[in-house]
């Protein structure tokens, strides 16, 4: 359940009527984690970051971020593409960002996509979140895909699908 609580906390507001709907936010977001950790693939890890300062009993206080990673299929604006790592649900309590966490999490995955033998990996963030804009430029990551916000009532955010070419040991 910590691992819902940290994702809902990290996407989802609390603040005025939304706290009304939150519980049934972090229920939702706690069942697809149960089925995609409950599931089989052979392409799909989810790693948690702990923090060694927690004292207690509870694995909950420990439990600081989370990231997840999988193949996904190609976008339908890339012809006859291959399967691709994509990170996922990048996650940090709040108490415990700006610490590094995130980089932490990142840098496994970096290690997961070259272990499956993928030299570049994806991911998707929206160009309104600066905070994590600027920590994926400074982990190397570079605008591969501006994917347009479509919406007849209001303004949505932009998503940036970015990329980073991996370090394989081996040149080109």
């Amino acid at each position: 359940m910590a691992l819902s609580e940290i994702l809902a906390d990290s996407f989802h507001s609390q603040q005025g009527l939304w706290r009304l709907v939150y519980p049934i936010w972090r229920l939702g977001i706690y069942e697809d984690l149960r089925n995609r950790l409950r599931g089989n693939s052979p392409h799909y890890a989810c790693f948690v970051a702990l923090n060694p300062d927690a004292s207690g009993d509870s694995a909950d206080g420990l439990l600081v971020g989370t990231v997840e990673i999988a193949l996904r299929s190609p976008p339908s604006w890339q012809p006859q593409g291959h399967h691709y790592p994509y990170i996922s649900n990048l996650a940090v309590r709040r108490c415990c960002r700006r610490r590094g966490v995130a980089g932490q999490l990142l840098l496994a995955c970096e290690r997961q996509s070259l272990a499956w033998g993928f030299p570049h990996l994806y991911l998707h963030v929206l160009d309104s979140n600066d905070q994590a804009r600027q920590l994926y430029l400074k982990m190397g990551y570079q605008l591969h895909h501006l994917e347009p916000s479509y919406s007849l009532w209001r303004r949505h955010p932009q998503r940036l699908l970015l990329r980073k070419r991996l370090n394989t040991g081996t040149p080109g």
